[in-house]
């Protein structure tokens, strides 16, 4: 399904998995469906796929295979629903934390500056809070944190306060409006980029992503069996950090714990020392991959 989405990094991050016959994993991401049809392929007759995704548009890209369970929900409660399934250990789980370029490049559904649509963002449309609620209920200061932790907009306070005093004038429910409102503190050499990470940082938070992936990360620290891998692919800082700490430590503050004898402790080991990166070919072909990151590490011990 290459026009609903391009899968990232994908030999290099099926490759990790080291998917066998009888095995049982997990793509945490569905959406287009390249990662899982790769998975597919490696994998035998007695295996096991589940793939979760929160976006109801995501279904029709299920492969008729009865090796295929798809689950529509956050892949933030995974051991829950992997559990419910009866699946107690897992071989491998993948996760591409990137948003699809179906959600991107659908109009209706608010995620990008480019179109002209209501300020939506919700990566399922079921849930009730939208980028337009965001912008009219936030305090100036939850606004001001909102974009300066997952945006690291450096002027942050001046954009939180620009928007409060503009909504009290006109309500900010459009892309467009939104646009012209942040006109005043949009540079004029690299105006795109600045306008996303101010809507990566809306997007964020009505998703509750980190939140998603911290539940995630735990949840999949649980249900990897010893020598089960885990393979995330990031695309911005703050969610590489916590991948980058939870495989360094078992938790995302990457505390490191020790044991009596003062070594230290985790529960996974790196199979990959430094993170994957895409190709020049790659990037050349799929400019949404330029700032990916793979990250892989296996489970030592038992729960």
């Amino acid at each position: 399904m290459s026009e609903y989405h391009t899968p990232v990094l994908l030999e290099e991050s099926v490759s990790a998995l080291a998917v066998k016959d009888g095995g049982v994993y997990v793509d945490a991401t569905f959406g287009g469906g390249g990662h899982s049809r790769e998975i597919l392929a490696r994998m035998g007759k007695r295996s096991k796929l589940i793939v979760f995704d929160r976006d109801p548009d995501a279904k029709v890209n299920v492969p008729n295979d009865n090796r295929v369970i798809f689950v529509h929900n956050n892949f933030r409660f995974i051991q829950n629903h992997l559990a419910f399934l009866g699946f107690d250990e897992i071989d491998g789980i993948l996760a591409d934390l990137g948003v699809s370029s179906h959600q991107f490049d659908t109009e209706e559904r608010g995620f990008s500056f480019r179109f002209h649509s209501r300020l939506d963002m919700r990566m399922n449309p079921l849930t009730k809070e939208s980028a337009e609620g965001v912008i009219a209920n936030s305090s100036e200061s939850d606004l001001e944190q909102i974009f300066r932790l997952y945006g690291e907009v450096e002027n942050s306070r001046r954009v939180a306060k620009l928007i409060c005093a503009e909504r009290e004038r006109e309500a900010i429910e459009t892309t467009t409006r939104l646009n012209q409102v942040l006109e005043p503190v949009t540079p004029k050499m690299g105006g795109h980029k600045y306008l996303a990470k101010i809507y990566q940082a809306l997007r964020i938070e009505v998703n509750g992503e980190m939140k998603a992936l911290e539940g995630f990360l735990s949840g999949s620290l649980r249900a990897l069996r010893p020598g089960g891998r885990l393979a995330v692919i990031t695309y911005h800082s703050l969610e590489d950090r916590m991948v980058k700490n939870f495989m360094k430590s078992g938790n995302v503050s990457g505390k490191v714990e020790k044991d009596f004898y003062g070594n230290q402790t985790s529960p996974f080991t790196l199979v990959l020392r430094k993170p994957a990166v895409p190709s020049e070919k790659e990037i050349s072909g799929n400019t949404r991959a330029r700032s990916a990151k793979l990250r892989v590490a296996e489970k030592t011990e038992k729960n």
